[in-house]
């Protein structure tokens, strides 16, 4: 049966296979399935240190802060 999803072989540990197939029988899901959400959610947790880091970068080079009462005259 095709697939529309992109598909890679990967060899994992067999602590980690337990592991995932623990995961996937608790809730109900595919091993792929449970594979690829926890692919996910790392991928977006590097997202989140990569934009702490460049946000940590602009506050050291910010500039002059203004207030909100400046900004808005209120």
């Amino acid at each position: 049966m095709p697939t529309i999803k992109k598909r890679i072989n990967i060899t994992i540990s067999k602590e980690l296979d337990r592991a995932l197939a623990m995961f996937a029988k608790r809730d109900q899901v595919p091993q792929a399935t449970k594979a690829e959400e926890f692919l996910r959610i790392g991928m977006e947790l590097e997202e989140d240190v990569l934009l702490e880091t460049v946000a940590s970068e602009r506050y050291k080079t910010a500039g002059k802060y203004i207030s909100h009462k400046e900004v808005w005259g209120k």
